[in-house]
C-alpha cells in the first residue's frame, strides 16, 4: 500500500471516534498489514521517565516498560531523535522484542514538542528500514500525537 493511502486511512480512523488505544491500536494494524515485511510493529506511550508498551502486532514481549535511556527506544527518547539501527546484533544495549530481528525504527511521536510516545518497528531483515519509512512514521506520529499524550496521561497513573 503506497504511504499516502497509509495516511489517509489512518487519519480517517485517528479522526473517528473509537477511544484513543482502539484507534491507535488499528493505526498499528494498518502499518502491519500494509508492510509485510515489518515483523513487529508497535508503540510505547512515554509516562513520566518509562516507555510503556501500547497497542502492538507481533510476537508478544517481555520488555512492556523500558526506563528511558536504555535498548534502542529507550535512547531514542533521550537522544530526543528517532534512531534507525541496520544491524541490531551490532548493538550493545539492544533489547529484542524477537530473537529473530534484524533491524529496527524507533520514530518519537511529539505532541506541542513534548515527546509522548513512539514508534518501533523491527524486521527479521537486515538494513530493512529507509528514509521512506521514517518519513512516513514520522507523518504517522504528527497525527497520532494528541492520542498518544492522552493514553500515556492515562498510563502514567494518578
Amino acid at each position: 500500500m503506497d504511504p499516502d493511502r497509509i495516511l489517509a486511512e489512518a487519519e480517517s480512523v485517528l479522526s473517528g471516534g473509537l477511544p484513543d488505544e482502539a484507534a491507535l491500536a488499528r493505526v498499528v494494524d494498518l502499518l502491519a498489514a500494509a508492510r509485510p515485511g515489518w515483523d513487529w510493529v508497535g508503540m510505547y506511550v512515554l509516562a513520566g521517565d518509562t516507555l510503556v508498551l501500547g497497542p502492538y502486532v507481533g510476537a508478544p514481549t517481555e520488555h512492556t516498560r523500558i526506563p528511558v535511556g536504555v535498548g534502542v527506544c529507550g535512547t531514542a527518547v533521550a537522544r530526543g531523535a528517532n534512531i534507525v539501527v541496520h544491524d541490531v546484533r551490532l548493538l550493545d544495549n539492544y533489547l529484542a522484542c524477537s530473537a529473530a530481528a534484524r533491524s529496527e525504527l524507533v520514530v518519537l511521536i511529539r505532541d506541542g514538542g513534548d515527546v509522548v510516545g513512539q514508534f518501533d518497528v523491527d524486521s527479521d531483515t537486515i538494513g530493512a528500514f529507509g528514509s521512506d519509512d521514517e518519513a512516513l512514521l514520522e507523518r504517522l506520529a504528527a497525527l497520532a500525537a494528541p492520542r498518544c499524550r492522552r493514553l500515556a496521561a492515562g498510563a502514567a497513573g494518578p
